[in-house]
């Protein structure tokens, strides 16, 4: 059988389609591509206008990896065509069985790695390669791209200082392997960005987004290699609000409650509804696909609150995703191909918010004997027709409220149950017709005790309980410290999960507390530890609950993203062929790795190589 040569990264070309020929009739989308061949090779190239890119030997020339993504684009168009008109012509497809033809890859060295299989291996994720290139520059390189570095931005933006490197590198609230990053620089603008992109290319040292340092899971861990922690906390701008279409641009560092916080002072009677852990900025919620207590009411960032984005490509060029109308039916989506993506495809800099009414609001709490009874009383009053004057439907387990008490940040003690707590948004009819509708329902399945928040200032304390979880649940045992993970099911499945969590930990005699967001079956456990061999059980039982979850059809993760901490889940929960895929993606879009590596996609030698002589 003839060889097909399928080059990926610097090396692609068409040449590989040519070589169809001589196996079977070539596609209807290959004799296309044929002619198209040259005027793709002869494409200008059109190098972002702000950018710094040195013309170095070792740098990439962006606007021809450009053409020749195009070209593989076209072929793998082609192929897809060759699928249909197969099937077309009375020929079979089963599912994972793929066409006939070896592959070769190209590492970040540019050595061609042939790949033979069988027939049929084009598409058999298991043939292609699986690995992201992981070379980087020598240890002289790392020490250029600092000077580099310093000499394109004032000494005051750029730091090695030892403690300033380990701040931004770990994180105290994660346990995942890391290192201090190599140089920290602050970035201002697009622009500044576009520089250090530039730099972290032309001399092969991984750059990694740093802002509002909330992540749980290792996002902005540092590298052993060498790492550049680009940190943009003071790209916290806000550039542009636009009150009668409801939307608003800023800059990746701002923090979501500022937002709010401007929109409210402004008299501006919108607000986002996004709402992560207090100090998340809106770069790092876009790169988690976050969500929040509001979800249940407004969904995730997977939706449609970021109408566009300003994203710095590995390649150093600029792109803004779409235009600003509230929705779009040109293309594909290339803002949810970022969203999520964890700072591995692209830096976001800007970002167009959307924004909704701001309504009043009334806070209720219910108690219950357990957990299902509490979460079935949850998806019983979403399915009633007051379901959607529910803006948050809030658990927190008997240990929770038992924290919040001992912590002392309540005036009163709460009574030690499952509890729920409440948001009911509308008008002051609507919330008397919710809230008696809610009642009923929490009546219904057990509850034992139901109150509204008296005043403002009462609902705004209980609210504050449950941001502050975290906090609450350290400040009830001193001198320990808390891991924090989250898994999300459907909603059915929940009281079950809860249930089977709370046995195992208290099997394992951990001390915990647990928090979740009923209304869409995501929960977050707060397991404590207070030395080395706690920690490994913690770790242990982390592990079990991610299975738990992923066994019941669930995810490793609603929220927190997936850094370091929860690759090695993506295979067992999205198949093989879907993790293939998004490496697919990632080594079209970042061929050298160089963005925030280590993160996200899973990888069967995670060490990180340096070419040191």
């Amino acid at each position: 059988m003839a060889t097909m040569t399928m080059t990926l990264g610097v090396s692609t070309s068409l040449s590989w389609v040519c070589k169809l020929s001589s196996t079977r009739p070539l596609p209807v989308g290959v004799k296309l591509l044929r002619p198209l061949r040259p005027r793709f090779e002869s494409l200008p190239s059109r190098p972002y206008s702000t950018s710094t890119r040195t013309s170095s030997p070792s740098s990439l020339d962006h606007a021809s990896r450009f053409r020749k993504v195009v070209i593989v684009s076209f072929a793998l168009g082609a192929l897809g065509c060759y699928s249909l008109q197969r099937v077309a012509s009375g020929g079979t497809y089963t599912r994972g069985a793929p066409l006939t033809h070896p592959v070769s890859s190209v590492h970040s060295t540019g050595a061609v790695v042939e790949v033979d299989s069988d027939p049929g291996s084009l598409l058999d994720a298991s043939n292609a390669p699986s690995e992201l290139p992981f070379t980087y520059g020598t240890l002289q390189d790392v020490t250029k791209a600092i000077e580099e570095l310093r000499q394109t931005f004032p000494e005051s933006r750029v730091s090695t200082d030892p403690s300033v490197l380990q701040l931004h590198g770990s994180s105290e609230n994660s346990y995942h392997p890391s290192s201090p990053h190599s140089v920290v620089v602050q970035a201002r603008s697009t622009e500044d960005v576009v520089k250090i992109v530039n730099i972290s290319r032309k001399y092969r040292v991984p750059i990694i987004p740093y802002s509002g340092a909330t992540s749980l899971e290792g996002h902005f861990n540092g590298l052993s290699s060498g790492s550049i922690c680009l940190d943009m906390s003071e790209m916290d701008k806000i550039l542009e609000i636009n009150e009668a279409d409801g939307d608003l641009t800023c800059q990746a560092g701002a923090r979501w409650e500022d937002i709010n916080s401007t929109l409210k002072e402004k008299g501006i009677p919108l607000f986002f509804p996004l709402d992560p852990g207090p100090g998340a900025t809106i770069g790092g919620m876009v790169g988690t696909g976050c969500s929040g207590t509001n979800a249940v009411r407004y969904g995730t960032a997977k939706g449609e609150w970021f109408l566009n984005l300003t994203v710095v490509l590995p390649s150093g060029k600029v792109i803004k995703t779409r235009r600003r109308a509230r929705k779009s039916a040109a293309g594909f989506d290339t803002t949810k191909l970022f969203i999520g993506a964890e700072g591995t495809l692209g830096i976001i800099t800007e970002a167009t918010l959307r924004l909704t009414p701001r309504m009043p609001t009334k806070v209720a709490m219910a108690q219950f004997p357990n957990v299902e009874m509490a979460v079935n009383a949850v998806n019983d009053i979403l399915k009633t027709p007051y379901g959607p004057h529910i803006q948050c439907a809030e658990l927190l387990d008997d240990n929770m409220m038992s924290a919040i008490n001992a912590a002392g940040l309540v005036e009163r003690p709460y009574a030690v149950q499952d509890t729920l707590f409440f948001k009911i948004q509308g008008s002051s009819e609507s919330i008397t017709e919710a809230s008696k509708a809610i009642q009923e329902v929490a009546r219904k399945h057990g509850s034992s005790h139901f109150e509204f928040a008296s005043t403002d200032e009462e609902a705004e304390e209980i609210w504050q309980n449950r941001k502050y979880a975290l906090m609450s649940t350290l400040g009830a045992h001193p001198g320990t410290r808390c891991w924090t993970t989250d898994v999300c099911v459907p909603t059915s499945k929940l009281p079950q999960l809860v249930y089977e969590t709370k046995a195992d930990l208290a099997k394992a005699n951990l001390k915990y507390t647990i928090v979740g967001h009923v209304g869409d079956g995501n929960f977050h456990a707060l397991i404590l530890f207070s030395n080395k061999r706690e920690l490994e059980i913690v770790s242990a039982a982390v592990h079990r609950l991610i299975h738990r979850a992923v066994a019941m059809d669930g995810t490793c993760t609603g929220e927190h993203g997936v850094g370091i901490g929860k690759t090695e889940y993506l295979v067992e929960e999205l198949g093989e062929g879907t993790v293939e895929l998004m490496k697919t993606v990632k080594r079209a879009v970042d061929p050298l790795n160089l963005f925030n590596p280590g993160k996200l996609y899973p990888q069967n030698n995670p060490s990180h190589r340096r070419q040191d002589p």
